[in-house]
């Protein structure tokens, strides 16, 4: 039963797990089984999330307490914040998911939490939770939980026999402005539990090799946040910093937070009216080609462009610097070329490579297959788009890379780009001492 105090911890604790972005529900599969609660295929404190098949479903996002021992100046959450304090009971989370699953608020559990007295205590926490709902209360559906940086090994591998996913926020991509504003906190402390996590992974799927009924342990891997526009930090660290992670094996999302002003009284923050949601959606696009496009962080941002161009999409900004890899034959080029142009995404490449073999493709075939025909005209040729045509197509070395930009992008682009370029970052002056007498 779900008394008026347990809802309202609830609700100060959803509030508090909010700005963990780091939410994901795809990379695992369950089916139903016999005595079990729930599977997974692919209100309040309910949020979205999305599977490997394109589902929405829905996830109780929560924290266990939101007291915490240390004092981040990037987190709501921060020892010396003056806000509604709250802790559940293991027992008060058990409760609340199984009666939300069996409601059909939500799919699976995103659990997370404060650091309190040290992280052992606090991780010996969770992995009751996830242990009572697997083997208690029998819940089959999907878990993410997050490790606690400083747990013991034999916490962690306990708490992946049971999780979907475990994640570990890194926050900062580097050392020294995550110590300028988490003195308590440094990337060892970060990356420790990764390994051990990794670890356990690694060795579950060897055993799993040659034994058959092994349990899983984190089937769904890793995943991990940066926060984006806290710090002076360019997007070039940032890339770094995912590329680096990506070349682990259990490592599967790198999420990216616009920094919300949250504690406006620290000078160590930057004064932003408001989160850079442009840049962040840029930064997603860049880590999308890292993963699926075969590009290289020095490809995207250089020493000349050390951020990203929040007019245009990465893949267009690269173009425009590169004239000379284009135009690209559509009918000849291989899948890593078809890759790189404007408009062309991984599926409509796949079609191209696997069609043309039948026949020659024209601009006709190509909208068919999804092309974005607006940016891709510019960067190819085909069929009936070739010099000795009758209607040759003027592109980008025709046009030249100045001339093209402006038609390319939209007057949208251009205002939300400026008005983002306009947020103040710089950092507020430590106040003056008080002379006496004053």
């Amino acid at each position: 039963m779900l008394t008026e105090r347990t809802l309202e911890k609830l609700r100060i604790l959803a509030e508090s797990a909010k700005y963990d972005v780091s939410c994901s529900s795809s990379g695992t599969v369950r089916g139903g089984k016999k005595g079990m609660v729930g599977n997974t295929v692919g209100g309040v404190g309910i949020c979205h999330s999305f599977a490997d098949d394109g589902r929405c479903i829905s996830l109780l996002k929560v924290m266990l307490t939101n007291h915490c021992m240390f004092d981040c100046a990037y987190c709501v959450n921060r020892r010396s914040n003056d806000i509604n304090r709250a802790t559940l009971s293991v027992s008060e989370i058990e409760t609340i998911t199984m009666e939300f699953y069996r409601r059909n608020y939500i799919e699976g559990l995103f659990l997370s939490s404060g650091v309190v007295r040290n992280p052992d205590y606090t991780m010996e926490r969770l992995t009751a939770i996830v242990r009572d709902l697997r083997l208690i209360h029998r819940f089959n559906g999907y878990i993410h939980l997050k490790a606690i940086p400083g747990a013991s090994q034999e916490l962690l591998n306990e708490a992946g026999r049971y999780a979907d996913r475990m994640s570990v926020n890194i926050e900062i991509p580097k050392e020294e402005s995550l110590k300028m504003l988490a003195p308590e906190k440094d990337h060892r402390s970060v990356f420790q539990p990764m390994n051990l996590i990794q670890q356990g992974v690694l060795e579950n799927k060897e055993d799993r090799k040659h034994y058959r009924h092994v349990p899983r342990f984190v089937p769904a891997g890793q995943s991990t946040q940066m926060i984006v526009g806290a710090t002076k930090d360019s997007d070039r660290d940032i890339l770094n910093m995912s590329s680096m992670l990506y070349g682990q094996p259990s490592m599967r999302r790198v999420y990216y937070s616009g920094y919300v002003s949250v504690n406006t009284f620290d000078s160590r923050l930057p004064v932003l009216k408001q989160p850079p949601l442009v840049r962040e959606n840029r930064l997603y696009q860049a880590d999308w080609l890292l993963r699926f496009y075969h590009f290289k962080v020095d490809e995207i941002v250089d020493d000349l462009h050390p951020n990203l161009d929040l007019e245009i999409d990465p893949k267009l900004a690269w173009a425009l610097r590169h004239p000379e890899a284009f135009p690209v034959d559509i009918n000849t080029a291989d899948y890593e070329m078809l890759l790189r142009v404007p408009g062309l995404g991984a599926k409509s490449a796949w079609l191209i490579v696997n069609s043309r073999r039948f026949n020659r493709l024209t601009t006709f075939d190509l909208k068919k297959m999804g092309v974005v025909m607006k940016k891709a005209k510019y960067f190819i040729t085909c069929h009936e788009l070739g010099a000795s045509n009758l209607q040759p197509l003027l592109g980008i070395n025709e046009l030249t890379p100045e001339r093209l930009r402006p038609l390319l992008v939209s007057k949208a682009e251009q205002k939300l780009a400026a008005k983002e370029a306009q947020l103040s970052l710089e950092f507020d002056p430590l106040p003056a001492p008080l002379k006496g007498g004053e």
